[in-house]
């Protein structure tokens, strides 16, 4: 595990921005897809706006990109808590990615079957690769929870499906997310983590117990490489 410390939100972003860029110019040296997984929540919005904007629109080679999303929301694609919807709003309406290549999961179905529909696309993409993912983005929230494992729920647990959806009582809505089991078999997995807010949390995740009921970020443990991108008021209390 590598943790990055940065002064601010956008220092942090603009970090992360370059990072993306350089793994998608190595990997599509020896491979000829780069495969993500994008992130919800409010810190990839900056990012997302400086990966869409030179020298990085420019730089990378996006008809190459295939995009995917670690969880959603079961709500309407026009909501603006949709995260596909932010996804769009900040990177994917400015970068040529092919359409074909662009896999939200889908909110006008029922969440169960949007949760199979999109199982069965990345067993078409990883069935028989070393890896999946070659990067997934992930945040954490204030509880610990990343993707849509929140502390508390069976999905931290999941051994065998990739994908799954359920009802979340506290957000009064069905959430549609991947699990540990893929995404730990990605070749990187990057956290964005910035605000005070997420000290506790990050302390307890990084160096407290192993206790992933209370702190499920915990569970991404990837077979490749780990990154946690954070701020310096995100890793005030890292001893």
């Amino acid at each position: 595990m590598e943790l990055h410390v940065f002064k601010d939100g956008e220092t942090l972003s603009n970090a992360a921005a370059k990072f993306i860029a350089d793994s998608i110019t190595a990997t599509l040296k020896t491979k000829d897809r780069y495969t993500i997984a994008l992130s919800g929540g409010s810190t990839p919005k900056r990012l997302h706006q400086i990966l869409a904007q030179p020298p990085y629109k420019e730089q990378i080679d996006w008809t190459k990109l295939h995009v995917f999303w670690g969880d959603e929301r079961a709500v309407p694609f026009e909501d603006s808590r949709n995260n596909a919807k932010m996804a769009y709003d900040t990177l994917l309406n400015f970068v040529p990615v092919p359409a074909g290549q662009v896999h939200v999961m889908r909110t006008d179905i029922p969440p169960e079957q949007s949760a199979a529909e999109y199982e069965k696309i990345l067993h078409g993409y990883f069935d028989n690769t070393d890896t999946s993912f070659d990067l997934v983005l992930l945040g954490m929230g204030d509880d610990g929870h990343t993707l849509s494992l929140f502390p508390g729920t069976p999905v931290i647990h999941e051994e065998k499906l990739w994908t799954t959806a359920f009802w979340l009582q506290a957000q009064d809505m069905y959430r549609i997310t991947l699990t540990k089991v893929i995404v730990n078999r990605s070749a990187c997995v990057a956290f964005l983590t910035t605000g005070s807010t997420k000290a506790h949390a990050l302390q307890e995740v990084l160096k407290g117990a192993y206790n992933p009921d209370h702190y499920p970020s915990q569970v991404i443990k990837p077979v490749g490489q780990l990154h946690w991108f954070v701020d310096e008021a995100a890793a005030a209390q890292l001893k």
